[in-house]
């Protein structure tokens, strides 16, 4: 069998089985084309140019396996490759954090966010930092910014570390444990964030895929906006003058517009959609 056959059968299982994608594919094919493709150490974006290639039985009987993990443990593939891509590149990813996918990232790489800058941020915070890969990518953004990141999970920091040392930041990133705006002292000229938004009723919707990750990422409490006005509370006072905070929402507009109906946010254009990132600038904020 050629590599190409096996990964459109792989695709019909993954999707029979009726898993749930969101985690670095959108689909059942894509998955199973990353999945088979790192099972066999093959570059993971060049499916034409190995499609042809002969499968022998026991790398079909490993991706298989493969395939089967996926359906019966519902864990994203990102934690059953140990690695997620986001923005081009590669991070390490395990249990110990949700999937990276915030949306901040295309607003860091397409240049989005410069024009609310006056400059380039010489300090910048990453709140709530996960695995990490929001700051390094505004680390690569901003050459000359100094960023510290936080978050409340030790376990997560650890994690972070070591992207921040597989992309040869640790010179330019701080890593910093505690909760929200308490493990820093400002000021700052930018901070992001990507908090736990996620509202009650809606975690209990979650497919399976998504309760493999921390709860304490994702749990938002009753409106998804707990977190979120802790921070709007004090964020004023770890901003510069002219600083911003950047803040994703998911799909939670509707919850953070009923909590706090006097801001009137920038909402930043994304690939789903205009009412998931919003910036407030240092004046908006109390």
């Amino acid at each position: 069998m050629t590599l190409l056959p096996l990964i459109e059968h792989c695709s019909t299982r993954l999707q029979e089985a009726g898993v749930s994608f969101g985690h670095g594919t959108s689909n059942a094919f894509d998955e199973a084309v990353w999945l088979a493709l790192w099972r066999l150490g093959l570059p993971l974006h060049d499916l034409d140019g190995v499609a042809a290639r002969e499968v022998t039985s026991a790398e079909q009987a490993a991706i298989e396996a493969l395939i089967e993990q996926r359906i019966v443990t519902r864990k994203p593939a990102a934690y059953l490759t140990g690695e997620a891509w986001l923005q081009g590149l590669a991070f390490h990813v395990d249990e110990r954090v949700i999937v990276p996918r915030s949306l901040i990232a295309e607003t860091l790489a397409d240049g989005t966010l410069d024009a609310w800058l006056t400059q380039p941020p010489h300090r910048l915070l990453d709140l709530c930092t996960g695995n990490g890969s929001l700051a390094v990518l505004a680390a690569l953004a901003w050459p000359a910014t100094n960023i510290m990141a936080t978050d409340l999970s030790a376990d997560a920091l650890d994690v972070a570390r070591l992207n921040v040392t597989r992309h040869d930041l640790d010179g330019r990133i701080s890593l910093h444990q505690g909760d929200g705006l308490a493990a820093v002292s400002g000021p700052f000229d930018l901070i992001l964030c990507n908090p736990p938004y996620v509202n009650r009723a809606s975690m209990r919707e979650l497919p399976a895929e998504y309760r493999a990750e921390p709860a304490l990422a994702l749990d938002g409490g009753d409106d998804g906006m707990v977190f979120i006005r802790r921070l709007l509370r004090h964020a004023g006072r770890y901003l510069n003058d002219e600083g911003a905070l950047v803040l994703e929402i998911g799909h939670e507009r509707q919850h953070f517009e009923a909590a706090f109906p006097r801001l009137q946010p920038v909402w930043l254009p994304t690939s789903a959609g205009d009412d998931q990132v919003l910036l407030l600038m240092r004046e908006q904020l109390p």
